[in-house]
């Protein structure tokens, strides 16, 4: 494939010493190969586990890496938000720390870009390894979504995509601390913006190591309330 000019690919991170540094590892490996000038950082949410060690251990080898660390545990929302303001390239890609996506399928979402012209490309789960009621959640969640905003993309979530950096620049900043409503709010503010979006499947794989840290009942609700107070201000 042809080579993209360049790249900033973030790892939001919570307790992930047990899988960041093979994520890593394999995302460097396959970056070298789609480009010369990228960086990999990783956003540690104020893990409280070994996560910095093991990043620093890596920075340490090579500078393309480099960490943004939380004090404290600020949300999925935040992580992702550090993650797009700090990254200082042209495209901006990120995913999970936890190895369930297939980091060299990057590749895949470049090609789409390069075809399409998209400002964004998003990825969607060929089939996604997680609990039947999380599915479902997100089901119900991605129907309010598509009936408010009209956004029309067959999966609003998935923790894999592409954007250009001047869609981050130019889009109301975000403002959403929660890992359940961040998504949905780049999207809506980016179609709202007039970039073009386009889509293609990844896979998901089972975790290998750790706990999963999904949203509890309550994070689902404050979402739900920031769902409608975005309805509000973008009327």
């Amino acid at each position: 494939m042809e080579k993209i000019k360049e790249i900033s690919v973030f790892f939001p991170a919570y307790n992930e010493e047990k899988n960041i540094s093979e994520t890593i590892t394999k995302a460097d490996r396959t970056l070298k190969e789609i480009t010369e000038n990228y960086e990999i950082l990783v956003i540690d949410d104020g893990s409280k586990d070994k996560t910095s060690e093991r990043v620093n251990k890596l920075a340490k080898k090579n500078k393309k890496i480099r960490i943004i660390k939380h004090e404290k545990n600020k949300g999925y929302g935040a992580a992702l938000i550090s993650g797009l303001y700090n990254s200082k390239y042209e495209w901006i890609a990120f995913t999970d720390s936890d190895g369930q996506f297939d980091f060299s399928e990057i590749k895949k979402l470049i090609e789409v870009q390069r075809r399409t012209s998209a400002d964004l490309v998003i990825g969607y789960y060929l089939k996604r390894k997680v609990s039947f009621i999380r599915k479902m959640n997100s089901a119900v969640w991605q129907f309010i979504v598509r009936l408010m905003f009209g956004l029309k993309v067959r999966d609003i979530d998935c923790g894999f995509k592409l954007i250009n950096k001047q869609v981050i620049e130019k889009i109301p900043r975000l403002e959403s601390q929660r890992g359940a409503f961040i998504s949905t709010e780049i999207l809506v503010k980016a179609k709202i913006g007039g970039f073009k979006i386009a889509e293609t499947s990844v896979h998901h794989y089972p975790r290998k190591e750790g706990a999963a840290t999904g949203a509890n009942f309550d994070v689902i609700v404050n979402s739900f309330k920031d769902l409608f107070k975005l309805r509000r201000k973008l009327k």
